[in-house]
């Protein structure tokens, strides 16, 4: 079992510890379970977890003070998960604002904790090993962003609007030191004069308003990554004050006159086409060849469908974690309505589609209908009535395991035995349809 997947446990009730770690393998969830903190300790400093849940209370030192203690020592750390009881929820809360992940009160529902688990440990693995998708295309990109990490100090990325470009930039990025800054600035948001003093920085007085020293994102980023989006849009002044940055590795502030080394990696971002740019004069040649030393395409989401699915479920748990809710799961007609349409605006429109259907969905299932503001893409054929009857079938089977779990008090063991089925049986069609106790009682 790799890392990818693996859970650092800690936990001395012997009952809660063998129940989790049952379930986690019925997940297909790798687990190693320390029943103390200094056991913790030692693993945490040696090896990389998907994340680690923790009760409060341990026999020897505390779960606040472990986490502690892993902060000061500087430790790479995977979420974190606290278990707690009612009396210790000050220190949780206190715990987050630290950077926990999340926290749990017992008796807590296993049914909510392993939908947690599974928002924070599946998604990106869904998409490979880089987090950008599975398709030929993006796995050659990530192939590439492997062979110049380190190497390239002038990245160009090219595409539609919407296709993922920072994203590309960010998996670039995380190759080449995760823990140094990533700066992004959207070049074609800004007038000329905004834009010089959010790349430069400026003094204090040095225009009405710049009631203090400010630093430009050429400062900010150094030693990281700077990320400048639709480069393209920059005006011909500003092209020149940058070729002149980049050349000599320096900068002066607005308003200022000492020149301030900088060391970046630069990564540009354009959906224009910039040798067009350069032919028509409104883009500097010598700028061109300065940033274009690799140039990365990035297709259109219509070229590479194999990535919808994997897409969606990522960004359906990315907008769930925001909201603090259980992602919810696609219907099969909503899975082919995704692969069927053609997201003339890419990953920005199938981001905004997901969080509208989020919305309006009832917390499990989003169905096709959901998906779209115009009527939903046609679905007619012989691969759509199937969809749409394994959707019936699947509401079907979730309305009667839900109600024979009602009639059981949701003690699995039971309704498994009432329905002659085994309890690793039951758990897989309750994850499969979505199925948790408090989703159901809605």
């Amino acid at each position: 079992m790799t890392s990818a997947r693996k859970i650092c446990l800690i936990e001395d009730d012997e009952i809660m510890g063998e129940s989790l770690v049952e379930r986690f393998g019925l997940e297909r969830l790798g687990c190693d379970w320390y029943r103390n903190g200094i056991d913790a300790l030692a693993a945490l400093r040696q090896q990389e977890y998907a994340l680690v849940i923790s009760d409060i209370r341990l026999p020897d030192i505390t779960g606040d003070a472990l986490f502690r203690r892993l902060l000061d020592e500087r430790v790479t750390l995977p979420p974190f998960i606290f278990i707690t009881g009612h009396g210790d929820i000050d220190t949780a809360v206190s715990l987050l604002k630290k950077g926990a992940h999340d926290y749990i009160t017992k008796p807590f529902d296993l049914d909510a904790l392993i939908d947690k688990i599974q928002a924070i440990v599946t998604p990106d693995a869904e998409l490979g090993a880089g987090g950008l998708g599975t398709s030929p295309a993006m796995r050659r990109i990530e192939a590439t962003l492997a062979r110049i990490a380190g190497r390239a100090a002038s990245v160009l990325i090219t595409g539609e609007s919407g296709v993922g470009k920072e994203r590309v930039a960010q998996a670039l990025h995380r190759l080449t030191g995760a823990a140094t800054p990533f700066i992004a600035v959207n070049c074609g948001a800004l007038t000329e004069t905004l834009l010089e003093a959010e790349l430069f920085g400026y003094e204090k007085g040095a225009f009405t308003g710049a009631y203090r020293t400010r630093k430009g994102v050429f400062e900010q980023a150094h030693g990281g990554t700077l990320f400048l989006d639709e480069i393209g849009d920059m005006p011909l002044a500003m092209q020149i004050k940058l070729l002149r940055a980049l050349q000599e590795r320096r900068i002066v502030r607005v308003g200022g006159e000492t020149p301030i080394d900088v060391d970046i990696r630069l990564v540009c971002a354009t959906h224009q086409i910039l040798q067009e740019r350069v032919a028509s004069g409104a883009f500097r040649e010598d700028l061109y060849y300065r940033i274009n030393v690799v140039e990365l395409r990035i297709p259109p989401l219509r070229e590479r469908t194999e990535d919808i699915l994997p897409l969606a479920r990522v960004l359906l748990a990315e907008i769930a974690r925001a909201n603090g809710r259980t992602p919810p799961r696609l219907t099969p007609a909503a899975e082919h309505a995704l692969n069927a349409y053609p997201w003339p605006g890419n990953i920005r429109e199938l981001k905004n589609a997901l969080e509208r259907a989020s919305l309006m969905s009832d917390g499990r299932l989003i169905s096709h209908d959901l998906l779209f503001d115009r009527p939903a893409p046609n679905l007619s054929g012989q691969q759509d009535v199937a969809s749409s009857l394994r959707d019936y079938l699947n509401e079907c089977e979730r309305d009667f395991i839900v109600r024979a779990l009602g009639s059981c008090h949701w003690q699995i063991q039971s309704c498994a035995d009432s329905l002659g089925i085994s309890r690793k049986n039951l758990w897989e069609k309750m994850r499969k349809l979505g199925i948790a106790k408090e989703a159901a009682s809605e």
